[in-house]
């Protein structure tokens, strides 16, 4: 059995890397060799002796049960927190979509369960020609919507959808992810995104709680 899933955000910091865990812990559950992957990861940490660390992809690392190299698993790494194709340009580093996806290759023939967490938005730019959809249409893998639950979530939530369908690319879900306690009219918006998004709700993530998923390979 093969299974992919690549995570999206209607932005960034909205909980994809959570949620991307959560999912690999969910199938590890149920028996699956499964494992994560970071493609592009801005933001990371100078160690020692294994250089440019990420703590996304060492999470998503610790949250699948297969051990794989690292340059696999997350293949471009950058130290400055801001977006990926600006990162690359500092350092002097074209990122190749087709490295990518020999790294994504690797993983699948390692796994049964192949769990891929984009950067920023669906639209980010991975270099001056390419955006992280673009790689979503390489991989060719259904996608999952990752919601951030906030004032302003319905108009990113379905300009990201409209986005995902124009690519021609399945979305097998989305989640509802609450970024503050006590959101305002969250019930509300909750049900205006289940009624206009074409896809279903995989769950509900309550403020710093646990993410349960209606999802099977």
């Amino acid at each position: 059995m093969h299974a992919a899933y690549f995570v999206v955000g209607t932005d960034t910091d909205v909980g994809k890397t959570y949620v991307s865990c959560a999912l690999l812990r969910h199938f590890v559950a149920q028996g699956y060799q499964s494992v994560g992957m970071k493609p592009l990861a801005s933001g990371c940490q100078m160690d020692a002796q294994l250089g440019l660390v990420n703590a996304d992809a060492q999470a998503l690392l610790a949250a699948g049960n297969r051990q794989v190299d690292m340059d696999a698993l997350n293949p471009y790494r950058f130290l400055p927190a801001i977006a990926p194709h600006i990162a690359a340009q500092q350092a002097d580093i074209a990122i190749d979509l087709d490295l990518i996806l020999r790294a994504y290759t690797s993983l699948a023939n390692e796994a049964e369960v192949v769990v891929v967490e984009g950067a920023g938005g669906f639209l980010t730019p991975i270099n001056a020609q390419q955006s992280l959809a673009d790689l979503a249409q390489q991989l060719a893998i259904p996608i999952i919507l990752v919601v951030g639950m906030r004032l302003g979530c319905i108009n990113h939530a379905l300009l990201t959808v409209e986005a995902i369908q124009a690519r021609g690319l399945r979305l097998a879900g989305w989640v509802a992810n609450s970024l503050a306690p006590n959101m305002a009219y969250f019930a509300e918006t909750l049900s205006t995104l289940q009624q206009a998004i074409d896809a279903p709700c995989l769950s509900v993530v309550p403020w710093q709680g646990e993410a349960h998923f209606k999802l099977t390979c």
